[in-house]
């Protein structure tokens, strides 16, 4: 044996030939290529392609009506989603307006308020003011009627004093005698 290049030894012997086994002359590649032309016949001669373009237009109207409903259904969200932002804008507006009212109330009230805390200081000053001016005219007159007791006590003194019996009789005469001139 002679040596090859890199260290490789060439090997040398006999091919072995195989017998493939066949029938009618027909290998086993052969069955397969006609049970492959008989199921393409078959499928041809039962009109399968028609029934799957079938099954498959079926399924493509299928899936084209789910599109016109879910197409339909996004509308009618859309719809319902513009009507209630339309109601939204519109209880904000709403709200705003009320709010508004309320404070415009607020403040009316708070005018009044402030009238009747005017009028009610102005009253009460006035009530105090004729509680003062009545506890004066009480007081005025309670100096008087004690003024009054007092000269009277004193002139009743200075009478008791100064008059007798013969200065009562000439008051008693004279006051007789201007009685008979009233009638």
């Amino acid at each position: 044996m002679a040596e090859q290049p890199h260290g490789m030894k060439a090997e040398t012997g006999t091919v072995e030939l195989h017998h493939e086994p066949s029938a009618f002359g027909i290998t086993a590649p052969g069955f397969v290529a006609i049970a492959m032309l008989v199921v393409v016949g078959i499928i041809l001669w039962k009109r399968v392609p028609a029934m799957i373009g079938k099954m498959l237009d079926a399924k493509i109207d299928s899936i084209r009506q789910q599109l016109d409903q879910a197409t339909a259904l996004r509308t009618e969200a859309e719809a319902e989603l513009a009507a209630a932002k339309a109601r939204n804008a519109s209880s904000e507006a709403d709200a705003a307006a009320i709010v508004a009212h309320a404070e415009a109330e607020a403040a009316a009230l708070l005018k009044k308020a402030e009238a009747d805390a005017k009028e009610l200081t102005k009253r009460r000053a006035k009530m105090a003011e004729d509680k003062i001016a009545a506890a004066e005219r009480a007081a005025i007159a309670e100096v008087r009627a004690k003024a009054a007791d007092a000269a009277a006590a004193a002139a009743g003194a200075i009478i008791a004093e100064k008059h007798g019996a013969e200065a009562d009789k000439a008051l008693v005469d004279k006051t007789i005698a201007g009685l008979g001139r009233l009638n």
